[in-house]
């Protein structure tokens, strides 16, 4: 069943930093390539979670990652980040750690992990419409980058919260029996991240109220990859398995 095609695609090459909106990508066995490869590490806070995110540091989504022609360089990784104060720095200098770590409090360094640093699963859906309702009800301009999704679903027959109903299915991307895939396992259940703006890390506290009071705290759905493949913009989205 076709359900809608795919309107934006999203990779964030440090784990809370700024997004890179894509035209196309490749998914592989762990989520999209190159998407939350890196990620700084809290020093001072060595169990559990130990990873830096914008819950504790909200500017971190204004550092905005940026890849330069390096021989030698992982093709899907970035080489410098761009700070809120305008500096570019190498992503794995000392200048940029010691530039997050003023900013958190304490000494972080930065991590690569080949497989991602995710907090749930590796790749998240959202459809805009649950995006623009979300947005109309707490009187906030909708903005699909506060929810940090891999894609944005345009939906075919408009409804909010409809990834509800692709729970136990498989979303499959573009045409052919070989179309990247994902099989949907979970909700995904939202922090006080979504209210953050991803322009200006001002928090807007009304986001989470209103998705804790609308949907019991979820917005969109997490997927484990079936399909590898190439994903692109404009690209059917189709549901089976339901």
């Amino acid at each position: 069943m076709e359900i809608g095609q795919v309107e934006a695609i999203f990779r964030y090459p440090v784990k809370s930093m700024a997004a890179e909106r894509l035209e196309a990508a490749n998914l592989g066995w762990h989520g999209l390539e190159g998407d939350r490869r890196l990620a700084f590490r809290r020093l001072d806070h060595p169990g559990g979670f130990p990873w830096l995110t914008a819950n504790k540091v909200p500017e971190l989504v204004l550092f905005s990652p940026s890849r330069r022609d390096v021989d030698g360089a992982e093709a899907d990784l970035p080489t410098h980040v761009r700070t809120p104060d305008g500096q570019e720095m190498d992503v794995f200098g000392p200048e940029l750690a010691a530039e997050v770590g003023r900013r958190y409090g304490a000494p972080v360094e930065i991590m690569h992990l080949k497989n991602g640093i995710f907090d749930d699963a590796s790749v998240s859906v959202i459809a805009f419409d649950t995006v623009r309702e979300i947005g109309r009800l707490a009187g906030l301009h909708p903005d699909a980058r506060r929810f940090r999704p891999n894609l944005v679903v345009r939906l075919r027959d408009p409804a909010p919260f409809q990834e509800e109903d692709w729970l136990g299915g498989v979303l499959a991307f573009g045409e052919g029996e070989n179309a990247p895939a994902i099989s949907v396992t979970m909700r995904d259940v939202r922090c006080a991240i979504v209210n953050i703006d991803p322009d200006s890390a001002q928090r807007s506290p009304e986001v989470l109220k209103t998705v804790v009071r609308v949907n019991e705290n979820n917005a969109g759905v997490y997927g484990a990859v079936t399909r590898v493949g190439r994903l692109a913009i404009g690209q059917t989205v189709h549901l089976s398995g339901k």
